[in-house]
């Protein structure tokens, strides 16, 4: 890499530390975290030789940034918790809103509108509104179906705030249930007030997993969850830890 040219083409503070290093007398090689978008090769000017830029932008063998972002500090928890409030707020504003004949796509802009005006600087991915059968679907994308007069609407969605993502699943549904519904609602409800419970110091991922995956499993509705309970959110929408089976990540103070 000694005397080749690396052209800058960002202003980010990341990108200009690649420059700096490229400067430095005898910097023959500079390592990267590959688990930290964005990637630094990224920014390099496709002019540079690419055999050049490879030699130079080394990717770490191990993460390193990912298992200390684990642990959020005193602030990072207090942006969090301010983004999971107004995912509340917007939730609670769409169950005014929400009625039959809507279409989902109209219910998902009505969403990220309000989500604007509460201050989100964006959304933390696509918003998910998905009614009828569609319900089921774990990441049902908002379509221009209409609401039922009668059966569940899930909403998943996050919005960024501070820099921090929030991530919210609510299940409602339209005109009165029956037997059925209710009893299934009822039982994802214990699950997730049993996963919630396990969630202390020193307990292992996979066992919050199994406290509400067991739930469902005495209710006969073990094969519909199909997924991991959770995982953690920050300053991406998909942090470690994950919670799911076979997880043994333990849970620490600070999550």
């Amino acid at each position: 890499m000694r005397g080749a040219t690396i052209e800058i083409v960002s202003g980010a503070p990341s990108v200009a530390a690649v420059k700096w290093l490229a400067d430095q007398p005898g910097a023959d090689t500079a390592a990267f975290d590959l688990h930290t978008p964005p990637s630094p090769t990224s920014n390099v000017s496709s002019r540079t030789p690419r055999q050049a830029a490879r030699s130079f932008l080394t990717p770490l063998a191990a993460p390193l940034v990912e298992p200390m972002r684990l642990v959020k500090d005193a602030d990072e928890l207090a942006l969090m918790s301010q983004a999971a409030l107004a995912g509340c707020k917007l939730f609670e504003h769409l169950l005014g809103f929400i009625r039959p004949g809507l279409r989902e796509l109209d219910v998902a802009a009505e969403l990220e509108h309000q989500a604007r005006l509460l201050g989100a600087e964006g959304m933390s991915f696509e918003t998910i509104v998905a009614s009828g059968q569609r319900s089921a679907l774990p990441h049902g994308r908002a379509t221009a179906a209409r609401l039922p007069r009668k059966g569940f609407l899930t909403l998943d969605f996050g919005i960024i705030l501070g820099g921090y993502c929030s991530d919210m699943t609510r299940t409602v549904h339209l005109g009165k249930p029956g037997a059925k519904e209710r009893a299934a609602y009822e039982a994802v409800l214990e699950a997730q007030e049993a996963g919630v419970q396990a969630v202390q110091a020193g307990a292992v991922c996979s066992d919050v997993d199994e406290a509400a995956r067991s739930i469902l499993r005495k209710a006969g509705l073990a094969e519909a969850f199909s997924h991991s309970t959770g995982h953690g959110v920050g300053i991406e929408i998909h942090e470690s830890p994950r919670i799911g089976a076979g997880q043994k990540t333990g849970c620490r103070l600070g999550w």
